[in-house]
């Protein structure tokens, strides 16, 4: 893989310890502390039934750690990513986003949040047709109001990162599947988020690409100090997962 960087976990910073006027390990590891739901419920409506999507919903996801969310169609997995995304808000609970509060954030609120601060991957890539590569890593950072000098440099590095440099002017269409999860995931960490919210990020790829996809998500992950928080069905998946999350009937399954 090109361009890879030195993992350095937040967590291990914080391991190595710090002197004893500092801040506490707790105080540490709160700090790190990326997304926290607490006591979660969501429902929704289907015409006159009223359907449960979350019931008492507790978690919490550290800087540069990467967690699987698995379990039945229907049990969840959609709705965390979709209150933690900022695009659904949640029936009661707190949700909090690096020690903010919001649950509750109207919309204008949300949506700023979730540009600057919230990366996606999706399974089938969203990149945009007619923009390049670059132009496609490029775009939030455009949104966002960064300039320009600074654009073109990050997102020279992190096409370098992933290995798609040589494909900076190509479009979509001309790249394989594995090379357009990729640019997907350039796009997710070019603006430095918090958080990445990832769907089925490897169901449309073959076992192979899929494992280099993986690869290059924790790796990035690691580097970037970027939380992963990923729905999934791919087996494949938990292994290169810090944690995995079992949910069903929209509650979380507690470990044998």
């Amino acid at each position: 893989m090109h361009g890879t960087a030195t993992p350095l976990p937040t967590l291990a910073r914080h391991a190595a310890g710090r002197p004893e006027a500092g801040p506490s390990r707790a105080d540490a590891r709160r700090a790190d502390v990326v997304l926290r739901l607490t006591e979660v419920h969501k429902t929704y409506r289907l015409g006159t039934h009223i359907v449960p999507a979350l019931r008492g919903v507790d978690l919490q996801l550290q800087a540069g750690e990467m967690l699987a969310l698995t379990g039945p169609s229907g049990s969840g997995k959609s709705t965390i990513l979709n209150l933690a995304g900022l695009i659904d808000a949640p029936d009661s609970g707190q949700i909090v986003l690096r020690e903010r509060p919001v649950h509750a954030l109207d919309a204008i609120e949300a949506t700023h949040l979730r540009r600057d601060a919230i990366g996606f991957v999706f399974q089938s890539f969203n990149l945009v047709p007619v923009m390049t590569v670059a132009e496609n890593v490029d775009y939030p950072l455009f949104l966002a109001g960064v300039p320009t000098s600074e654009r073109r440099r990050r997102v020279n590095e992190m096409l370098e990162a992933v290995g798609l440099h040589e494909h900076a002017e190509h479009r979509p269409d001309a790249l394989s599947g594995g090379q357009r999860q990729r640019v997907a995931i350039a796009r997710a960490l070019v603006k430095r988020p918090a958080l990445v919210i990832a769907d089925e990020p490897t169901a449309s790829l073959d076992s192979h690409t899929a494992e280099q996809v993986l690869d290059l998500m924790r790796e990035q992950g690691h580097a970037h100090g970027a939380a992963f928080l990923i729905a999934t069905h791919d087996a494949r998946l938990l292994d290169r997962c810090d944690r995995a999350i079992a949910l069903l009937d929209g509650q979380i399954q507690e470990s044998p």
